[in-house]
């Protein structure tokens, strides 16, 4: 049994590396480097008196929706359908001279994705807002978290209007979901490898 486990896995990385679309992990424009741990991305850009960083997590980010459909559908020699990473992302906004930290979690509403053509609408929404005591890791729960489903609408834009100066936008978005589905890929890849030496090994 482990045998053909194996030689399927073989196969299968074959065919993983062949739809590859990046060999090396796309960039994101605006000047933003980019950090790695694992399954967590860190972007991270510095603009006059402020550091902004983005955090992702790859896991879970592809949504569960795309999977099942295809399965029904899919006859048998079709390609299969390009899976997309949307993971919620957080972006940090800290100003040199305070010791808060504006932290605001986002994240890619799922009927979104794929409504081409209406211009207007943001690919993304604010989903909480929060000041967290900068450099601390464990953030607090008894923080005031604003929560945008009842917000005024004005107070929200205005808030996505601060992200975009700071460089988080729809052009941004877009790219973070190209980095985070090729990052998604690629330990998806290397999760196959690792599973088939695990297999291999006596």
């Amino acid at each position: 049994g482990d045998k053909a486990f194996a030689q399927f896995l073989t196969d299968e990385i074959k065919e993983e590396k062949k739809i590859q679309k990046h060999k090396s992990l796309p960039k994101v424009s605006g000047g933003w480097e980019l950090e790695v741990h694992g399954t967590e991305a860190k972007l991270v850009r510095k603009i006059a008196g402020e550091k902004i960083t983005v955090t992702f997590n790859i896991n879970n980010s592809i949504p569960p929706s795309a999977e099942e459909e295809t399965q029904e559908q899919q006859k048998p020699d079709e390609q299969e359908p390009e899976l997309t990473s949307t993971p919620n992302f957080v972006v940090e906004v800290i100003k040199d001279d305070t010791k808060q930290t504006l932290v605001l979690d986002c994240h890619f509403p799922e009927d979104e994705v794929g409504h081409e053509g209406e211009e207007e609408s943001d690919i993304f929404t604010i989903r909480e807002v929060s000041f967290q005591p900068t450099g601390e890791a464990d953030w607090k729960d008894t923080n005031y978290t604003l929560n945008t489903d009842s917000l005024d609408w004005a107070l929200y834009d205005h808030l996505m209007d601060f992200l975009a100066d700071r460089g988080v936008d729809n052009t941004f978005a877009d790219e973070l979901i190209e980095l985070s589905t090729a990052l998604e890929h690629q330990e998806y890849i290397k999760f196959l490898e690792d599973l088939k030496s695990f297999v291999k090994c006596q």
